[in-house]
């Protein structure tokens, strides 16, 4: 009997000791996985001074609403219509004198852009005054002949040929006179004292000198550009929409676009006319928009990337650099807070990335986003690599 006590409560004892080292066992579990959390969820966090965020570029944002699904995406070219641009031209050849533009230049209706000189400008002048001196003796030789007429002591022919003559000066006085005032003098205050010997072009519109034909010497014809000016405040975008998307054109859409050389910088138009034929056998149809919003960099005959919105659907989007790819999955850095010290904290949010076009990305955060949470939109690149560097050193 006492053996069989003993082996009871030996058995005892050693259930005790097994069930002890169990619970010291799962405390010891439950401290593992505690810890394992908040190493996970600092290494999704890190913090940059104001100085380091100034140094590296980086910009930080908001998430924006961007037309980026439901599209047609189409080629183009950014042109300013016919009536916008312009050629200063010369009525009169001469030889260049001075020009007072140069390339890039903002010049205003009227301005003065060049200075002719020729020979040939003196010689109309000249020959004005001239036919005004032969005016003067056309119409007393005239009146003689007509009061000769009248005592019937001279011939009518005489008469005849004297007012034809006159006629003949006077229409001649009219001609010139239209000459020197498309070239710029005022024909009634000629005189001989006052002889020009210049021509000055002037600027037909407003815009930018966007060519220069001419230089100081050179030897100008007639009608030949001096220059050519181009006025880029009524942009037009024309897009090259292929056959098959025609039917889902239609006036009033909206159009993102983005230079072909610079996809990181996003601007809009809107459908204002679609054209109906095909542009020089392409199978393409141009549609024309006007470019409406900001148009600093814009420059006629630039090449573009658009997307035409369908619909007004909308989805959240961030530039493309706001987003980084790791172990297969896509993040954001999101601003945690920020401290005395000018340090802003941050944190990586998992997103889903959606399409992407004209330098933009939709996405869907895994976990929610309050509205107006600001964002690492440009150099989240080098934020990753800062959170990354101490995991790399620890290999």
């Amino acid at each position: 009997m006492n053996i069989v006590l003993k082996i009871v409560f030996f058995a005892a004892v050693l259930l005790g000791i097994g069930c002890a080292g169990g619970e010291e066992k799962n405390v010891a579990a439950t401290k593992n996985t505690v810890n394992a959390e908040q190493e996970h969820e600092e290494e999704n966090t890190t913090h940059l001074t104001m100085d380091q965020l100034a140094a590296v570029g980086i910009t930080i944002g908001t998430l924006e609403e961007k037309n980026l699904t439901a599209t047609i995406r189409a080629n183009g070219l950014l042109r300013v219509p016919n009536n916008n641009r312009a050629t200063a031209t010369a009525l009169y050849g001469g030889v260049v004198k001075a020009l007072s533009v140069e390339l890039g230049d903002y010049v205003n209706k009227g301005q003065v852009i060049a200075t002719l000189v020729h020979p040939q400008f003196i010689q109309l002048q000249e020959e004005y005054l001239t036919i005004c001196s032969n005016i003067v003796l056309a119409e007393q030789e005239m009146q003689r002949q007509q009061e000769l007429n009248d005592g019937n002591a001279g011939a009518k022919r005489n008469l005849q040929t004297a007012t034809a003559e006159l006629n003949g000066l006077r229409t001649r006085k009219a001609s010139l006179a239209q000459q020197l005032r498309l070239m710029g003098i005022a024909a009634d205050q000629l005189s001989n004292g006052n002889l020009r010997s210049e021509l000055t072009i002037a600027a037909p519109i407003s815009g930018v000198i966007s060519n220069m034909f001419a230089k100081i010497g050179s030897f100008i014809d007639v009608s030949s550009p001096v220059v050519e000016i181009v006025d880029n405040k009524l942009l037009h975008l024309d897009l090259q929409v292929f056959e098959k998307d025609l039917p889902q054109i239609k006036i009033g859409q909206t159009v993102n676009f983005a230079l072909t050389n610079n996809p990181g910088t996003s601007y809009t138009a809107k459908v204002f006319n679609i054209g109906s034929s095909f542009e020089n056998e392409s199978k393409t149809i141009a549609v024309h928009c006007n470019v409406t919003g900001d148009k600093s960099g814009l420059i006629d005959g630039m090449n573009i990337t658009g997307m035409i919105s369908l619909n007004n659907v909308t989805a959240p989007a961030v530039p493309d650099q706001a987003i980084v790819e790791a172990d297969g999955k896509y993040y954001l850095f999101v601003e945690t807070g920020r401290d005395e010290n000018k340090t802003i904290h941050f944190k990586k949010i998992e997103v889903i990335k959606g399409v992407s076009d004209v330098g933009y990305t939709s996405v869907v955060p895994v976990t929610e986003i309050a509205a107006g949470t600001r964002i690492v939109t440009k150099g989240a690149f080098f934020i990753n690599s800062k959170m990354t560097a101490p995991e790399e050193h620890a290999h």
